[in-house]
């Protein structure tokens, strides 16, 4: 009996959500750095609302319901191409 293997796939790199920050509109209430369930947002020293850890980041749009001047943006992460097409 002879076994053909498979050649491994390749790892494709990991999406993460888009996260945009309108820096103009927001008041550094904080209420988002509060909200966010995986700390991924944080506060610099100017009191500005920065991604600290983006990759952390899980899509629940907590911080964007939250925020009460829309400031904030959360796009799903897209799905990554394999290279093969939907017939």
């Amino acid at each position: 009996m002879v076994v053909k293997k498979e050649k491994p796939q390749e790892k494709i790199p990991e999406q993460h959500p888009q996260i945009t920050i309108f820096s103009d509109w927001c008041k550094s209430c904080g209420i988002c750095v509060a909200f966010c369930p995986k700390e991924v947002l944080s506060m610099d020293e100017n009191g500005r609302v920065f991604a600290k850890h983006p990759e952390k980041c899980i899509a629940c749009h907590m911080c964007e319901l939250r925020c009460p001047d829309f400031a904030i943006n959360v796009e799903e992460a897209k799905p990554a191409e394999t290279g093969e097409e939907k017939q």
